[in-house]
């Protein structure tokens, strides 16, 4: 493995997070790599923070709005994944506010339509699986029974 020097890892680490908002997570693991001494960590952590290069609040609303516009997640599904990469419940609560909720609404009818129509079977079949496959998307049960 090739050896850097702390400047050479400090350069590496600005454009890492320059390419896409990262999480701290992220950083820290891309950052494991590098085999560096924790208070060299702590030294880059700290500089990506003050430089702006490394913002949670800004990471968890660009990943809320790509997961939902891109992928059609819901809520519950965005929400896992970012507690999985260590984004506190408050942050990811306070910055739902990106989703707009007519657009979930339609997000969610559209998806419910377009899977509720591919299926083969009995209606309340067809209902079933839809559903099932809505909480799977991270949609909430009850927002799901208002599309009845």
């Amino acid at each position: 493995m090739k050896s850097y020097t702390f400047e050479e890892i400090k350069q590496k680490m600005m454009a890492y997070c320059t390419y896409q908002d990262r999480c701290h997570q992220e950083v820290e693991q891309k950052m494991r790599d590098f085999l560096l001494i924790p208070e060299a960590k702590e030294e880059i952590l700290l500089f990506l923070m003050q430089e702006k290069y490394l913002n949670e609040e800004r990471f968890t609303r660009s990943y809320i709005r790509g997961k939902f516009s891109i992928k059609s997640w819901g809520r519950n599904k965005i929400s896992n994944h970012l507690r999985q990469k260590g984004v506190p419940d408050k942050l990811i609560q306070n910055c739902f506010d990106e989703i707009d909720p007519a657009a979930y609404e339609r997000v969610l009818a559209k998806t419910y339509e377009r899977y509720f129509d591919a299926q083969k079977g009995l209606a309340y079949q067809k209902r079933s699986k839809t559903i099932r496959y809505l909480l799977s998307r991270g949609f909430e049960y009850e927002e799901i029974l208002k599309l009845e």
